[in-house]
């Protein structure tokens, strides 16, 4: 219940500068707020683009959380999301099969591919104990070039060569049903994948002996071993499964919000599952509300801009604010502590004094 109040007051405290930022640049925070949540949540298409920007928000936000829960820090998603949407892109090009079967195979390989991403900092930390936020900078980078050199090489676009050729209908995440009940929306069955992969994750953190090692070998890896544990099989395997949740956003993004591949680009959704998980207090349920949440910003950007004067680097100012208290949260905590220390302290005195008139 805690995290919840931290992550509360992280965001109250987002849009209170943000609404200084407003008044300062001489726009209204009340109607620049309104036209923001509107842009996200106005209408029911609007809502459905909402959860279609928050998909890859949620891989990539449980993949850093299920890394910091066993004690490292993935910072590797933006390179792991290439290659597994790469992978799940070859796949859905290359490979002519029944719907079903096609849409699994190219799940299949975006896990894969984004988990053998993963495997060599997960390695390297194991044997050699190299740090893996460096290893997974490094691979980002490794990632980005390898995307740039195959997409024009193998898979080169029919019109231009900084993009793949556009996925077949069969080879998408996209429904007709779904884009039907959001009113037209581009929102496809990644989101249901991202539901059921936020269930699944829960699951294993919490309720499983895997998850229990994986967070033990987190807490402490010398007491982890003295137990009997297997310490460098459980550091490989953590960054395996974020490797592989990362892949997953890969899937979500470039098959599911896009049918093609873009060169030159550092996918942005990496690099904010590192924000959607300190919201979301690297809880399983509490990413997926909180990538949701960024979903919405991200969606109702562009809204408030076209409808007001206000800058679109002000919701982006926000989404900052907001995950520097996220990181915080110990200041945070703190100060809730020395506020119920506070009442407690008035309580005592209440009936102190209330013993002495009696």
């Amino acid at each position: 219940m805690r995290r919840v109040i931290v992550s509360l007051i992280a965001v109250l405290f987002g849009i209170i500068a943000g609404a200084i930022l407003m008044a300062v640049t001489g726009n209204s925070p009340i109607e620049g707020f309104s036209y923001l949540f509107q842009g996200g949540l106005k209408t029911i298409d609007r809502i459905g683009n909402t959860l279609a920007t928050a998909t890859p928000l949620i891989f990539t936000g449980l993949s850093v959380a299920f890394a910091f829960r066993t004690g490292m820090f993935n910072i590797g998603t933006p390179g792991q999301m290439l290659i597994g949407g790469l992978f799940a892109t070859a796949i859905g090009l290359t490979v002519d099969i029944a719907k079903p079967l096609l849409l699994l195979l190219m799940i299949v390989a975006g896990f894969v591919g984004g988990a053998l991403w993963a495997f060599i900092p997960g390695l390297l930390k194991a044997k050699f104990n190299v740090h893996e936020v460096v290893s997974t900078i490094m691979m980002n980078w490794v990632a980005y070039w390898t995307v740039y050199y195959v997409v024009p090489g193998y898979f080169k676009g029919e019109y231009l060569e900084t993009e793949s050729k556009k996925l077949p209908a069969d080879s998408t995440l996209r429904s007709e049903f779904l884009s039907d009940l959001f009113n037209g929306s581009y929102i496809n069955n990644g989101f249901i994948l991202a539901i059921i992969t936020t269930i699944i994750i829960a699951f294993i953190i919490n309720k499983t002996t895997l998850g229990y090692q994986l967070k033990a070998v987190g807490f402490n890896k010398h007491a982890a071993e003295y137990a009997g544990m297997k310490v460098n099989r459980n550091i490989i395997l953590s960054l395996l499964i974020a490797g592989g949740l990362s892949g997953l956003a890969g899937v979500a993004q470039y098959a599911g919000n896009a049918d093609v591949m873009q060169i030159g680009i550092m996918p942005s959704q990496g690099f904010d599952g590192i924000a959607v998980a300190l919201l979301g207090a690297n809880a399983p349920f509490g990413v997926f509300f909180a990538a949701i949440f960024f979903g919405m910003l991200y969606a109702g950007t562009g809204f408030m801009s076209a409808m007001t004067d206000i800058p679109p680097e002000i919701a982006n100012t926000i989404i900052a604010i907001i995950i520097y208290f996220a990181a915080t949260s110990i200041l945070i905590e703190r100060m809730i502590n020395w506020f119920i220390r506070g009442k407690k302290r008035k309580k005592e005195k209440l009936a102190g004094s209330k013993e002495g008139e009696q």
